[in-house]
């Protein structure tokens, strides 16, 4: 199970995650380190396509920062609000500050050397996941995941 956390995305709205995630399935990009962004962005294109192919799927970037003062955190999210102008974007990047060592322990994460990609139900159970830089091979396990999810949702 995805742990209950409380973040903030870029229009600054407070978002308590997993619970106000708005897709019947979610798929959050969970980086640890400035640098993965650049592994969020290959990711990316395939989230957009799965978003737009199954109505009730929506994907989220969840950068994980160390807990900091609200005047470190304000000036963090100040920069990343300046470097994101779209406000979809902004809209799906939650900031989480928090003890790193336990959220990763919660989510069963042994380091922070790369990027975890999850899919989560509307609880917050996890229902697919994966790490690392984007291949053919993962965008393809991705997107059969979220298609069979999709079909036993449907069925009902």
């Amino acid at each position: 199970m995805f742990p209950e956390v409380k973040g903030s995305n870029l229009l600054r709205r407070k978002i308590t995650l997993p619970y106000e995630l708005q897709g019947d399935f979610n798929i959050l990009f969970i980086p640890f380190q400035q640098w993965h962004q650049r592994l969020v962005n290959e990711w990316v294109p395939m989230a957009r396509q799965i978003e737009a192919s199954f109505p009730g799927v929506r994907f989220y970037e969840i950068p994980v920062i160390q807990e900091m003062n609200i005047l470190s955190q304000t000036f963090i999210n100040e920069g990343m609000r300046a470097g994101i102008p779209n406000p979809t974007t902004r809209e799906k990047t939650i900031t989480l500050y928090l003890d790193k060592v336990a959220f990763r322990r919660a989510l069963d994460i042994p380091d922070e050397t790369t990027i975890y990609i999850l899919v989560l139900d509307q609880q917050g159970k996890i229902l697919w996941r994966t790490e690392g830089a984007y291949s053919q091979e993962k965008g393809a396990a991705l997107l059969g995941a979220v298609q069979e999810l999709s079909t036993v949702h449907a069925a009902g």
